[in-house]
């Protein structure tokens, strides 16, 4: 089956960086659609990004525009997120999610879309 685990995540001052790891492991030799959310206390699980592992497709949320980068690593099993200027309200429990598929366009955005999950990574700003 499928693995992901994150790592990563910590307590970091506003406009300060982190850069979020997920590692892929099990069947990697698919295409993936792979995403990272984030939940805060209370809150719903929201979208942050998605990347295609079969090319360079990227979209991110509005609030993170300009701010985050999704990126793959070169054997494509690791994605990763940079994250810079970093304001309080980023903070979040962050997970990385995975689909098998042919696409990664509109709509999945949904965590519906996504079947892999990872256990998550804290992220605060404060």
């Amino acid at each position: 089956d499928v693995q992901l685990v994150e790592s990563g995540g910590g307590l970091v001052q506003p406009g300060g960086s982190l850069k979020l790891s997920c590692a892929v492991s099990g069947y990697t030799s698919r295409n993936y659609c792979m995403a990272w959310f984030r939940q805060a206390p209370g809150k719903e699980r929201d979208w942050v990004a998605n990347t295609y592992t079969g090319g360079s497709y990227t979209r991110y949320a509005d609030s993170v525009k300009g701010r985050f980068t999704i990126s793959q690593g070169a054997a494509k099993n690791t994605i990763y997120l940079q994250m810079n200027s970093l304001k309080p309200e980023d903070t979040a429990m962050y997970y990385c999610a995975a689909v098998i598929d042919f696409a990664c366009g509109l709509g999945y955005n949904s965590p519906d879309k996504y079947r892999y999950w990872g256990q998550g990574t804290q992220v605060t700003v404060s």
